[in-house]
């Protein structure tokens, strides 16, 4: 197994049934598709979340799961570029979820 080399596909959607998340203003979003970017380091989570973005409708919301500081803080300045909006962030206890929307 290469240096780069995934055993599985770190892209998943959400259930059928849409699982919503409670954001810390305490409004709640359905999710449209999850990223999992949990061991993942710089610059894999940005291309992975910019993917995501990329392949959404419009309104759509995205979790972004990310346990690498660095990657966690470089995801919601990367929104007006990704014609997104950065809903919140919310920690757990070994990672974050970034909860964005496609504008």
């Amino acid at each position: 197994m290469g240096l780069f080399s995934r055993s599985k596909d770190k892209t998943n959607t959400a259930s059928a049934g849409g699982e919503t998340v409670t954001l810390e203003d305490g409004s709640t979003v359905s999710l449209a598709q999850v990223v999992d970017c949990l061991g993942d380091s710089c610059p894999r989570p940005q291309l992975m979340t910019k993917k995501a973005m990329s392949n959404a409708a419009g309104g759509a919301v995205i979790e972004v799961k990310i346990d690498n500081p660095t990657s966690m803080e470089a995801i919601p300045p990367m929104m007006p570029e990704l014609n997104g909006t950065h809903l919140g962030t919310i920690k757990t206890d070994r990672y974050w979820r970034v909860i964005v929307r496609k504008n």
